[in-house]
């Protein structure tokens, strides 16, 4: 399995801290500590993986930015860069995603803001907007601007985005992370063809969420 960056301290610091810990206990308890310590360390261990993806070759194509469930579908205003209505796709990365956050078409990065906020329930409605997030504006090569925003949840508490503004892009690069439990939003045209229902789970880098 191979592990994201951004797990390789936290990995190490919770692998030396739990060693302590299990030497620390009784005796007779460091069998059932020492399974205790295995399971969490799995658990770390799975949420920072970063598997190999896949990106279809579509030039017409929105691809999913992260792993989770479609949890919103619908028509907003968009009032940070587009100040007109736009389709909001919405997906929440569950604790038990993976993290990673891709490109969801190719082009030129031409905006960037990052937003300090609340830390609601990544699901809420009013999260994209409250929320700790990354605004990132992307034109693809027919001129065509594709908002997404990074969000925060209730236990993320750091937002990593690694891209820079002018810098050309490809669907499916990695773009950033988040930690433990967020959300992805990507703001379309009203005329977009939406590929993905509702409760939909789909996968960063390879779900086709939309065609223009």
């Amino acid at each position: 399995m191979k592990i994201h960056r951004e797990g390789f301290s936290i990995l190490a610091f919770a692998a030396g801290a739990m060693t302590v810990f299990v030497l620390l206990v009784p005796r007779r308890l460091r069998v059932i500590s020492g399974f205790l310590v295995a399971i969490i360390l799995g658990f770390l261990t799975q949420f920072f993986r970063n598997p190999d993806r896949t990106t279809p070759p579509c030039e017409d194509c929105v691809i999913s930015p992260a792993d989770g469930v479609v949890v919103g579908i619908e028509r907003v205003m968009e009032n940070e860069y587009f100040h007109e209505e736009r389709l909001r796709v919405s997906i929440f990365m569950r604790v038990i995603d993976v993290h990673v956050n891709r490109v969801p078409v190719s082009g030129r990065l031409i905006y960037y803001r990052y937003h300090p906020g609340a830390y609601l329930m990544a699901f809420h409605p009013k999260s994209s907007e409250l929320n700790e997030h990354n605004t990132i504006v992307i034109e693809r090569t027919d001129g065509q601007p594709i908002l997404m925003r990074q969000i925060a949840g209730i236990l993320a508490r750091r937002i990593c985005f690694y891209l820079q503004e002018e810098q050309t892009v490809e669907a499916g690069q990695e773009l950033g992370f988040i930690k433990f439990g967020s959300r992805c939003d990507i703001f379309l045209p009203l005329d977009a063809q939406i590929d993905v229902q509702l409760q939909q789970a789909v996968k960063g880098g390879e779900t086709i969420l939309a065609r223009f």
